[in-house]
Order: C-alpha cells, then sequence, then structure tokens
C-alpha cells in the first residue's frame, strides 16, 4: 500500500457520495418514459437494476454503479467498488456474466495505487464468474471507480422491490454501519478493528445470500445501499403498497457504529436521506438519537431485504446463518414504516 491515503482527498465516502434522493425523486420524475414491451423493470420503480426480455427463457440484468474510496488500501477500495456493483444484479435474483469499469483518476496520480484499485476490482469480479469485457476512464482529480455489470434471470422469475405481501417476514443479512465507520475513518477517529469489520462486511458479495434465497418464495427484495435502510424500505414499502413494521432492537450493527454515531460521524449522505424518508417513517417507540441517525446511514454494499413468507423465512435463516429477523409486512395503515 502507497502512504496515499485515498479516503483524504475526496468529499464523500462510498455511497455517500450519491446524490441526494430528493433531487432524484424531482428529476426522475420529469424523464419520460419509454414503451417497450420487453422491458420488465424500468426506473420508474427504484429498482436496483433494469431487466430486458430477450427470449422467452432470457433476460438481461443490467445495472452500474462507482463511486469515490471510503477506504485507504487501494486494492481493498477495487474489491468493494466491485462487491457494491454485483450486488444490484444478485438483488434481482440474476447471475452476473459480464461487466465494463467505470474509473475517474487523476492522471498525474500513482499508477501503483492504480493498478492495485483496478485488481482488486478484477478479483472480485472474477470470484463470481463474471468477466470483464473492457470499460472507460477520465483525467479527473477525486478517484471514482465501479462498474457497469450484466447479469442473466429467466424472464419469470426475477425480484423487485414491489412485491412485497402482508404476512411476509422482513430479512436482512447484513450489519449496518459502514457509513459511519467510514466517515469516523475520513476523520481519523475510526478504530482498525472496527475499519476491518467493515471491509470485511463491505467486500463479501450477496452471491451466497441470493442462492440461499433462490429455491424460496421471494415476494420482494432489494440491495441496502447508499440511501440507507429507512430510503430502501420506503420504497419497498411504497411500490409494495404496504407497511413495513421494522424492530429497531432486532437489527445487527457493526462494530463501533453506535459508539460513532454518538460522537458524530454523521455524513452529508446519511443527512439528506434523513430529510427524504423521515415523513415516511413513524417511531412507535422511544429510540436513541445515535440509533435513529443509523437508520438513515447509507450503506456501501450493503446486505440484501427481503420480503418472504414466515416458513420461507425460517428456512433462509436456517440455512443462511447471516440473515436476521428485522421485522414484517403489514397491510398499509398510516405512514410506510413504522419503528417499533
Amino acid at each position: 500500500m502507497s502512504d496515499r491515503k485515498l479516503t483524504a482527498h475526496v468529499k464523500s465516502a462510498g455511497c455517500a457520495a450519491k446524490l441526494s434522493p430528493s433531487i432524484l425523486d424531482v428529476v426522475l420524475a420529469g424523464v419520460p418514459r419509454m414503451r417497450n414491451d420487453s422491458v420488465l423493470v424500468g426506473f420508474d420503480t427504484s429498482d436496483d437494476a433494469g431487466v430486458y426480455r430477450i427470449s422467452a427463457d432470457c433476460a438481461l440484468v443490467q445495472t452500474v454503479d462507482f463511486f469515490p474510496p471510503m477506504v485507504d488500501d487501494p486494492y481493498t477500495f477495487g474489491a468493494i467498488a466491485a462487491a457494491n456493483a454485483l450486488s444490484d444484479v444478485y438483488a434481482m435474483g440474476g447471475r452476473p456474466i459480464t461487466a465494463l469499469s467505470i474509473l475517474a483518476y487523476p492522471g498525474k496520480g500513482d499508477l501503483d495505487d492504480l493498478e492495485k484499485i483496478l485488481a482488486g476490482g478484477a478479483d472480485k469480479i472474477h470470484e463470481c464468474g463474471c468477466v470483464i469485457l473492457g470499460g472507460h476512464s477520465i483525467n479527473d482529480d477525486e478517484i471514482k471507480f465501479g462498474y457497469a455489470v450484466t447479469g442473466t434471470v429467466h424472464p419469470e422469475r426475477y425480484w423487485t422491490n414491489t412485491g412485497a405481501r402482508p404476512g411476509d417476514a422482513l430479512i436482512f443479512t447484513k450489519r449496518i454501519g459502514t457509513g459511519v465507520v467510514a466517515t469516523a475513518l475520513k476523520r481519523g477517529m475510526a478504530a482498525q478493528e472496527h475499519i476491518n469489520a467493515a471491509i470485511q462486511s463491505m467486500v463479501t458479495l450477496n452471491r451466497a445470500a441470493a442462492e440461499a434465497l433462490a429455491s424460496l418464495d421471494v415476494h420482494s427484495c432489494t440491495d441496502v445501499t447508499g440511501f440507507g435502510l429507512m430510503g430502501h424500505s420506503r420504497e419497498m414499502a411504497m411500490g409494495s403498497n404496504v407497511t413495513i413494521e421494522i424492530e429497531q432492537g432486532a437489527i445487527r450493527w457493526l462494530p463501533g457504529a453506535i459508539d460513532y454515531a454518538l460522537a458524530g460521524a454523521i455524513s452529508t449522505g446519511l443527512n439528506n436521506n434523513r430529510d427524504f424518508a423521515s415523513s415516511c417513517v413513524q417511531m412507535k417507540t422511544d429510540i436513541a438519537p445515535e440509533i435513529e441517525s443509523l437508520l438513515y446511514d447509507p450503506q456501501t454494499s450493503g446486505g440484501l431485504l427481503v420480503s418472504l413468507p414466515e416458513n420461507d423465512a425460517k428456512t433462509l435463516m436456517r440455512e443462511f446463518p447471516a440473515a436476521y429477523r428485522i421485522g414484517r409486512v403489514l397491510e398499509r395503515q398510516g405512514k410506510p414504516i413504522h419503528i417499533s
């Protein structure tokens, strides 16, 4: 690793660099939709990826994701960027097959760092049997990296974030807190063991979780990334016309996350998420301010949020121990999200 601290040269880290969901909500409403019967999932439902049917038994799953560094090691940054981009395909029930890299890097930057970023990404892409076909780069003072990923799925067996049903259990597959840990790292206040735990979570593919779900009756699925648990829960609840009840005491946090939130390691992305989604959230119990903040924490390479029948949820948690229950799906009543 070079002496260059990648996080010292970016304004926002990882998925916290996303545009505010409030901005996207306004702008995308004015973008014209094109009617095409082969488009099974477009951008109008805020799903993780688009789905385009190419035959009776095959559809393409397409997504793109890139961001600035949230860790200082270039190889690790590349691996996290790849895992994050692949996640959108897994969240749709797809299998990644090809990827194109997207790179912004200073022309006079350290070439050894650049090589390590690309190597970290390539190793993670190849881990799941996906292949890199090429990519595009630009000269930019701020480093940004990611991939456009294409996957395949059966046209009748893809998952969306709009199918949650009352009576479903709500399951999550990773711990939460990568945003506050990354912010604490950028500010020089994160303990190494907490950084390591967050990195381990971010480099872990959602492949195994998706494979464990493949034989189950998944009603709705999304990965929790830049818009935080509340933002992505909002999309699922509103898209499915249900209310999602989350037990805040059931959520598993990354080591150090609560302490860093309490210490004020709050990103602009977190505040943007809270400004956008908090009007959809009803607090049915008292909640500590730091826990409330973490509900909006932008996640990088976060876990899968899944709505499925109770018996299937039990099967999933038995066969994939990282999965745990955080709530349930109710008939629509009042606000789309209840925190109990």
